[in-house]
């Protein structure tokens, strides 16, 4: 704002020499005024000198002699002394308004200066407020006038500051919310343009932020049921929630979805806001909960079911037929003992997952186990005439429960010999890498869908279920299995081709 002292400096200096000047055109005009009375005084004098010189001398001259030499000596002397008299009065009038001129020049620079310095200071720190530095402060000088204007802008500039450092804050806390928030959120204008979208949101859907900021929701690539919840929301302005199952990058996932309207001040309607929380895993432990009872139910009702039919045909006379007898003790004893294995599985499901079943880690052997697991469970194998194929070049020392381990193995060498025709090969390899150590159960059975494999873990599914039932398994080896690994902080992975086989790799960490 150094121009506006400039252009006070300069309009002050204007009107000051328009004065001037005005003032020496007056003084030029009086002029001739002066002139002629001081031409009257210099012949009155001229005249008596001149009359002093005739009578001292005696001269005799005429009344018309003494008046032509009057003349000629006035007009001489009138026209040496105006010359002169112009001359020196132009000259110190020129001198006088010069000296004039800069001595009020630098008396009203300085008077300006420091009268509009405040002026200009607080303008400027007015103009870096109005650009958002509001870190700009006014000076506060020794002129009174001054101080409360400064000091009014710095309380200004003060309050502003923490103003905005507030606001900062609220944002990145906003923002910090928004973005941690396990669910996804989006929020939409009026007009329907996206201006609010979390990390999750992105990060669910696939999308990048410029792909979705400011563009409408309907051209962005949503699933077709949650654009229909949008426009629902948007018609009825009201609040809204509903369970949706979408797809995802060719993933079904079941979503609560709640949508309500935005208002601003004065009643002012801004738009919707969506928050989605993801469900599914809910939805799937649900199922597998009612899946579970049911199973149990079921796995429970069967042998029960046998045990008290034949022994009601029993007490009605069967047990005098001793073949008879004998045939249904058999059956009885076996579905009791199916009856054991299912609640004895169920109890150990029942331990491992509570919270806080811990193993008993220490370094230990994996070959040890490969053999003991192998002779418990050969008798099984030389049922269906079957045989091992053991591939182990030396011991691999593992972090690990030698006894759940030995479970482990025995569990999964069981389940792959339940799953194999008769005369056939379920072979054992020690491997390891860098981290694990690495065992492989490999058998020629049916082998398993690739749509079943990541469900061969819950408890009660069976591939087969009339083939595992009938070999007397309770659908619960593999759900063991998949818990004692991961209380191992270890991996189990499954590879499989119908009709070919089935490979489980478990991987134990080694330290």
């Amino acid at each position: 704002m150094k121009s506006m002292s400039k252009r006070l400096f300069l309009t002050f200096m204007l009107l000051l020499g328009t004065i001037l000047a005005v003032l020496m055109i007056v003084i030029g005009q009086l002029f001739p005024v002066y002139i002629k009375q001081y031409h009257e005084q210099t012949n009155a004098q001229i005249q008596a000198s001149m009359d002093q010189v005739i009578d001292e001398r005696k001269i005799k001259l005429s009344k018309e002699d003494q008046e032509a030499l009057y003349a000629v000596q006035s007009k001489g002397q009138e026209e040496s002394v105006l010359t002169y008299v112009r001359t020196r009065l132009y000259i110190v009038l020129a001198i006088l308004f010069t000296i004039t001129l800069i001595l009020i020049a630098i008396i009203s620079r300085y008077m300006i200066r420091n009268f509009t310095a405040p002026i200009d200071n607080v303008t400027e720190t007015a103009l870096e407020l109005a650009k958002g530095n509001y870190r700009a402060r006014a000076q506060e000088n020794e002129h009174e006038r001054m101080i409360p204007l400064s000091h009014s802008i710095n309380i200004l500039a003060r309050n502003l500051q923490d103003i905005t450092t507030i606001r900062e804050v609220e944002e990145e806390r906003l923002k910090t919310l928004i973005e941690n928030m396990g669910s996804s959120l989006m929020m939409i204008g009026r007009e329907g343009n996206i201006s609010i979208v979390n990390r999750v949101f992105l990060e669910r859907f696939g999308m990048q932020l410029d792909e979705v900021q400011g563009k409408v929701f309907r051209t962005i690539g949503l699933p077709k049921s949650l654009e229909q919840f949008i426009d629902h929301v948007f018609l009825t302005e009201m609040p809204y929630r509903q369970q949706i199952k979408m797809e995802i990058q060719q993933e079904l996932y079941n979503k609560e979805v709640y949508g309500a309207p935005v208002i601003g001040d004065h009643g002012r309607w801004l738009g919707v806001v969506i928050v989605m929380h993801d469900i599914t895993e809910l939805v799937r432990l649900e199922q597998i909960r009612k899946d579970f009872v049911a199973n149990v139910s079921h796995e429970l009702r069967t042998p029960i079911t046998s045990i008290k039919g034949f022994s009601e045909t029993l007490l009605d006379g069967a047990y005098k037929d001793e073949k008879m007898l004998i045939s249904f003790l058999e059956i009885i004893y076996k579905e009791s003992n199916r009856l054991q294995m299912l609640i004895q599985d169920l109890l150990e499901l029942s331990k491992i997952e509570q919270h806080g079943f811990t193993v008993n880690i220490m370094p230990m052997g994996l070959q040890d186990v490969l053999i003991r697991g192998a002779e418990l469970t050969a008798p099984r194998l030389d049922e269906k005439n079957m045989s091992f194929q053991v591939d182990i070049e030396r011991d691999v020392q593992v972090m690990g429960d030698a006894n759940r381990i030995i479970q482990i193995v025995t569990n999964l060498i069981t389940n792959a010999i339940t799953y194999s025709p008769e005369n056939t090969t379920v072979s054992i390899r020690l491997k390891e890498n860098e981290t694990y150590g690495i065992i492989e159960i490999e058998d020629q059975g049916i082998g398993i869908e690739k749509h079943e494999i990541a469900r061969v873990f819950e408890r009660f599914y069976r591939v087969d279920r009339a083939r595992s039932r009938n070999s007397g398994g309770t659908g619960l080896g593999l759900a063991i299995v998949k818990h004692l690994v991961e209380a191992h902080h270890g991996r189990i992975q499954v590879e499989s081709e119908v009709g070919i086989g089935t490979k489980m790799i478990v991987m134990i960490p080694k330290n």
